[in-house]
């Protein structure tokens, strides 16, 4: 069945909310390229301005221009294929799509494109990822909040947590993730934010966005184990002295690491 691809720049701060408004508006799938093109599926007779209008009004962003043309299937996953070879996080990890055949060393996550966040192919997941692969997580209890394809807890369970959840508002996301932890024979939890059980972890991540970072503050040290770390990214790198400044009331804090504009936080709990 042929497609209706659309495509256009992005601001990295546009890039995620408006992806997300794009599914939401009847995208079949979108993705991010790293140098900030935004491409989405749509059925062939969508009305591509009227889907992009109401995607950029729900991100509270002007309607960007953009171009679309007619694809068949094949075409389509030849061209989204083609834009995603292994990619090698840190030294040990790697993040494979189906189609290809995994290296032979290293810890190897499977998982394909679909969603423009959660493949590794964005820096902020790429920061974090590396931060996961550097840190020490034998027997860890690690919560992943925001887990999105649950890219981030399927990695740590990989690297050797001993107790891996991930939680999301979203329950699309709790299903992706759960049918990714499947495919990767990872032992992952998957909870909405009030099905979480209590009980604190030594390893937080949470990937998302500055500002609900900052609202999140009080519940995300309130499940750190004292001298547990966390990991913040979804942060622009003129951001990232204010989500460290506001962490500073229960962590010790630092920006660990920048690559493209965005920054990772690191903590320490007090």
């Amino acid at each position: 069945m042929p497609w209706l691809a659309l495509s256009l720049a992005v601001g990295a701060e546009q890039a995620e909310a408006l992806s997300e408004a794009l599914l939401e508006a009847g995208a079949q799938s979108v993705w991010v390229e790293p140098e900030g093109r935004l491409h989405a599926l749509l059925p062939e007779r969508a009305d591509a301005h009227a889907a992009l209008g109401h995607a950029a009004a729900a991100a509270a962003v002007p309607v960007p221009a953009f171009e679309t043309r007619i694809v068949a299937d094949e075409d389509w996953v030849r061209a989204t294929q083609a834009q995603f070879a292994p990619l090698c996080i840190a030294r040990r990890l790697w993040i494979v799509p189906s189609w290809h055949e995994a290296p032979r060393d290293g810890v190897v996550l499977r998982l394909d494109p679909g969603l423009a966040f959660g493949t590794g192919s964005h820096p902020s997941t790429r920061l974090v990822l590396a931060w996961l692969a550097d840190a020490d997580l034998a027997g860890a209890r690690v919560l992943d909040y925001g887990c999105g394809s649950g890219i981030l807890a399927i990695a740590a369970a990989k690297l050797g947590a001993a107790r891996v959840d991930a939680v999301d508002v979203d329950p699309d996301a709790l299903a992706v993730t759960a049918d990714n932890a499947r495919v990767n024979a990872a032992s992952v939890g998957t909870f909405a934010p009030e099905g979480l059980p209590p009980g604190d972890y030594d390893i937080v991540v949470a990937n998302i966005l500055a500002q609900p970072l900052l609202v999140l503050e009080p519940l995300l040290a309130a499940r750190t184990h004292r001298g547990g770390r966390i990991a913040l990214a979804g942060i622009l790198d003129a951001q990232a002295d204010e989500i460290a400044g506001a962490y500073d009331t229960h962590f010790d804090t630092r920006v660990a690491a920048r690559e493209e504009g965005w920054s990772l936080v690191e903590g320490r709990r007090r």
